[in-house]
């Protein structure tokens, strides 16, 4: 059974990542990348809230009005809502088979992990800059 040249060709394309999507390399670079940030950004938040376990209400404001703490809770919010979002796209891209549900709950996720992320990051500022 003879194949066409534009069968090989396509079939080609698709095994060097130049398919139709042409950008789930960067997708999973950046799921990577994400992962390897949140990693010791992960031992040093749950580090810190062990260490403040017996501290009251007014400390561990103390604590995150630090412009260090506040730095480290914003990436590693920014960073951990990000890889959700990337993560969860991927299972819709996977288990969504109607098109037109799986734009419409990637765009869902997307708006829930990027307001989540404002909402944190808004928090610890507002912590910080009250503090000041």
């Amino acid at each position: 059974m003879e194949e066409n040249s534009n069968e090989i060709h396509s079939r080609l394309r698709k095994a060097r990542g130049l398919g139709s999507a042409k950008e789930g390399t960067n997708h999973w670079w950046l799921q990577r990348v994400t992962a390897l940030a949140l990693t010791p950004l992960t031992i040093w938040l749950v580090w810190s809230l062990i260490s403040l376990t017996n501290y009251n209400h007014f400390a561990v404001l103390a604590w995150i009005a630090e412009p260090l703490q506040a730095s480290f809770l914003i990436i590693f919010f920014l960073v951990a809502f990000h890889h959700s979002q990337l993560g969860m796209q991927v299972v819709i891209e996977d288990y969504v088979s109607n098109h037109f549900a799986r734009i419409l709950f990637i765009i869902f996720i997307k708006f829930i992990c990027y307001s989540l992320a404002i909402i944190s990051v808004v928090s610890i500022l507002t912590i910080l800059i009250g503090a000041l």
